[in-house]
């Protein structure tokens, strides 16, 4: 059974820090493209990061690019989302996926398992 479990969201004032892990379980996860995803509220699903299998090349979101840096730990089995310079618009649930497709993986129908989500609450 694949399991993503998220940690590591909470209550953070803007311009600070944040570092999301996900750990992994129930799959190969050397040979899986992991992502970074958020709901705010009231708004749909957003692409935020991914990182992919092998070589491990990213892509960001433009929204965050130069803020936020997603990274894997196969050795682990974790991918972790380093969340700096914090503005409240990144107020969201934020999930992190797992897929077997090639190449950056920027939607969520790419995807084949997800975790439950952790909250993350940037205040102004």
């Amino acid at each position: 059974q694949v399991q993503l479990v998220e940690s590591g969201g909470g209550l953070v004032q803007a311009g600070g820090s944040l570092s999301l892990s996900c750990a992994a379980s129930g799959l190969t996860f050397s040979r899986y493209t992991m992502g970074w995803f958020r709901q705010p509220p009231g708004k749909e699903r957003e692409f935020v990061a991914t990182v992919t299998w092998g070589a491990g090349n990213t892509k960001y979101a433009d929204s965050v690019k130069g803020r936020f840096t997603i990274s894997r730990d196969n050795a682990k089995n974790t991918v972790y989302l380093q969340m700096n310079s914090l503005k409240p618009e990144d107020t969201a649930v934020y999930y992190c996926a797992a897929g077997q497709a090639a190449g950056f993986l920027t939607t969520g129908l790419n995807y084949d398992y997800w975790g439950q989500g952790t909250q993350v609450t940037v205040s102004s």
